[in-house]
């Protein structure tokens, strides 16, 4: 594992640069000096895998669901899921209310004041326990996300790759030691802020960066080499055909209980195939809820365009197969599936897949 260079910018300078920077620059961010640690751990939760831009709304809207942790330890789980809807890694959420509720019993409604204690927690990493620790209560400890781990391996031009754990090893043990101890959440606060304002993926601010007369990348015309990651193996794709079945203003959906970041959101009955192209027949011939199917129209058997979402390993193909039904079918034909009518669809959690296409039939006007 590489060795961070202390020379590059001797801790003391780096940070007296930074203050420097911070008081020209700074986010009107809502939870900027925030010392409550639920808001900042609902605030840090959200912005995980998150553009600032899109978590805003989110954290206004949950605040205003759920304005302290007792609230949210009491919310039934269809609530949050819901709010927490388009936001995806659908996981945090889960956390979330298992933290929650966790909290409310067994500590008493507050957050422990110690970063060990604060890992401890469920869905709470080194970054959130650093942030919590370091925000909510003064104590010294370094938050490196991505925009700080970016300026860290410029400045230093650190070629261990970011996405190793020897490089999440390498760059908190460097953060740790630029940290401001007297003053660490401000001090985290400029060095996020410095990442996503300053030092940004692409077009950094170069020509006025304080820090650019001992920067790696900027003195040997690497800026967007770094930082270095790990070469990940290709994403899987997988293709999914889900049924919408429509009798009147009806259809039916089910809530997955599969293991994966989708578990306990609601989705059409689903076949999932080799192929995104499926000729009608095969459909009929492999789809599920074959007795559903017996209800069917195949004359009118249409599938939608192609819908695709990226996710973190898998890039999903999408189509929709709008299956009107001649009569209404019985609950023995319906075994696991909730009837919903057209009206009622908005406050199911769905995947962002599903919503999309929901969202395109509202614009249309031809839900149903």
């Amino acid at each position: 594992m590489q060795q961070a260079n202390q020379d590059a910018w001797p801790p003391e300078a780096f940070r007296l640069k930074l203050q420097q920077w911070s008081r020209e620059v700074e986010r009107p961010l809502p939870w900027r000096a925030e010392k409550d640690p639920y808001r900042i751990w609902v605030s840090e939760i959200i912005l995980q895998q998150t553009r600032v831009e899109q978590g805003l709304p989110y954290f206004q809207r949950f605040l205003a669901a759920f304005p302290d942790l007792l609230a949210l330890a009491g919310a039934p789980e269809e609530q949050v899921f819901k709010l927490w809807e388009g936001l995806g890694y659908y996981s945090r959420a889960r956390n979330l209310l298992r933290c929650a509720r966790l909290l409310a019993t067994e500590y008493g409604g507050r957050f422990p004041d110690s970063y060990q204690a604060l890992l401890a927690l469920p869905g709470i990493g080194p970054y959130t326990a650093a942030a919590l620790a370091s925000f909510a209560f003064g104590l010294p400890h370094a938050v490196v996300d991505g925009n700080v781990e970016r300026v860290l391996s410029r400045i230093w031009g650190i070629q261990t790759p970011v996405n190793t754990a020897s490089g999440k090893k390498l760059f908190q043990e460097l953060g740790q030691s630029l940290l401001d101890r007297q003053a660490p959440g401000p001090h985290n606060q400029a060095m996020m802020d410095f990442g996503a304002l300053h030092c940004t993926p692409r077009r950094p601010l170069c020509p006025s960066c304080p820090f650019q007369d001992r920067c790696h990348a900027f003195l040997n015309g690497q800026i967007d080499l770094f930082p270095v990651k790990w070469k990940k193996t290709a994403k899987t794709k997988r293709f999914f055909h889900y049924l919408v079945f429509r009798f009147m203003d009806q259809t039916w959906i089910r809530q997955r209980t599969e293991k994966d970041i989708w578990t306990q959101l609601y989705e059409f009955p689903l076949l999932e195939t080799d192929t995104v192209e499926l000729a009608p027949e095969t459909l009929l011939r492999l789809a599920p809820f074959q007795g559903l199917l017996a209800h069917a129209q195949p004359q009118r058997l249409h599938p939608t365009k192609i819908y695709r979402q990226t996710l973190s390993h898998q890039i999903v193909h999408a189509r929709f197969w709008e299956i009107p039904l001649r009569s209404e079918p019985g609950p023995d034909q319906t075994p696991g599936l909730v009837a919903v009518s057209a009206t009622g669809l908005p406050q199911y959690a769905f995947p962002r897949i599903i919503r999309w296409y929901l969202d395109e039939k509202n614009l249309s006007l031809d839900l149903f």
